[in-house]
């Protein structure tokens, strides 16, 4: 007699199969799981050391500056935001925080763990700010020594237009500290062209790695306001000053041991960076382009609507109709057809899914699968 489906007992040491959809991680290729079975190194072989190098040119190319200082934090996108934090404010330093969603109010959070003091620039979750909005928030607050501000604000959907900040945010003497977590690899981001100073991703979304590595840059701006610290940053882990010496060898002396590198994490990321890079950036942005508005096109004739009014495309947060069961339909979908779909966040907890095309998931096979299988469910 065949178990029911709900009461099959949960495999754990081989998961079942997801179609990823979610808010992340996403799918992630054969080829970079394979990166992961390679065999393990010491974190200081040469061999490792000219993997790891490759790693940080593939990473500078994708975010599109020449920065020395890229490399991937050992942690999720989580650990890059702390790592901004720590080492651009000391005790007693204002700074100003952009808020439309969970994780500005997150970013809020961490530098005033860091012991700074945070100004808030608010605005509607779902959508976003105008540089006029931030020049006279900084016009309030001129003392600000960062600004703080989501590109892709993985809990509305709503994607932020960066162009001609910097030169907003340089003109009062601050630096800009963006968040690109859900955008890199999927999103036109130009780190050098755009000004901006120091900026965190995570592998797990739209460069379809798994997650456990936080990519990082931070410019010529940012080193010199770290150069200038009058106290050691919080974190030791995160410690910039320590971390440039065993990714760089700057300073002199060669590269110095910080700490054990996830090695095979590193082998999976340059095999990630391999594909953005073959598939080409312009094609890969425009390929999540065409998967969003095949989605939006057949999300909308099945009568749903999106909340943010300037959308990602690598994450698409959608309005739950009235008198639609949230938890059911997802429940069903990753039930009866293996799909994983995200839930709101916050305020739009129980209002909004939030559907992912990232990278190896940005494809026609699964905007189509989706749309069939909510066009069953909600017509049932």
């Amino acid at each position: 007699m065949t178990k029911n489906a709900s009461t099959r007992p949960i495999p754990t040491r081989f998961p079942e199969e997801r179609i990823l959809m979610g808010p992340g991680p996403s799918p992630v290729p054969q080829r970079v799981l394979s990166a992961l079975a390679a065999p393990t190194l010491g974190h200081l072989d040469p061999q490792y050391l000219a993997i790891m190098d490759e790693t940080c040119a593939m990473l500078r190319q994708v975010f599109q500056t020449a920065n020395a200082l890229t490399f991937p934090v050992s942690g999720t996108g989580m650990a890059g935001m702390e790592c901004v934090a720590t080492n651009l404010v000391e005790r007693g330093d204002e700074v100003l925080v952009c808020i439309n969603g969970v994780f500005g109010t997150r970013m809020k959070d961490v530098f005033e763990r860091c012991g700074a003091v945070v100004h808030v620039l608010e605005a509607t979750w779902g959508e976003g700010f105008t540089n006029e909005q931030v020049a006279a928030a900084l016009a309030i607050h001129p003392h600000s020594k960062v600004v703080g501000i989501v590109h892709a604000e993985t809990s509305t959907g709503w994607h932020q237009p960066l162009e001609g900040l910097a030169e907003i945010v340089h003109g009062h003497g601050a630096l800009l500290a963006v968040d690109a977590v859900t955008s890199l690899g999927g999103h036109e981001l130009r780190v050098d062209e755009w000004g901006i100073d120091a900026i965190y991703s995570g592998t797990q979304k739209c460069l379809s790695c798994p997650p456990g590595l936080s990519p990082v840059s931070f410019g010529a701006r940012a080193l010199a306001r770290m150069d200038q610290r009058k106290s050691k940053p919080q974190s030791w882990y995160l410690d910039v000053s320590m971390l440039r010496k065993y990714y760089t060898g700057g300073g002199g002396g060669g590269r110095v041991y910080h700490h054990t590198a996830p090695i095979n994490m590193t082998y999976a990321l340059r095999e990630a960076l391999a594909i953005v890079l073959e598939e080409g950036l312009a094609a890969r942005i425009a390929r999540h382009t065409a998967m969003h508005q095949r989605l939006r096109q057949g999300l909308e004739e099945l009568g749903l609507t999106y909340i943010p009014s300037r959308s990602l495309h690598s994450l698409n947060c959608i309005r739950i109709p009235d008198g639609v069961d949230d938890a059911a339909i997802r429940t069903a979908l990753l039930r009866d057809y293996g799909i994983e779909i995200g839930a709101g966040l916050g305020v739009m907890a129980g209002k909004a899914w939030r559907i992912g095309l990232m990278g190896h998931g940005a494809t026609i096979r699964n905007v189509d699968l989706v749309l069939t299988a909510l066009r069953k469910l909600l017509h049932k």
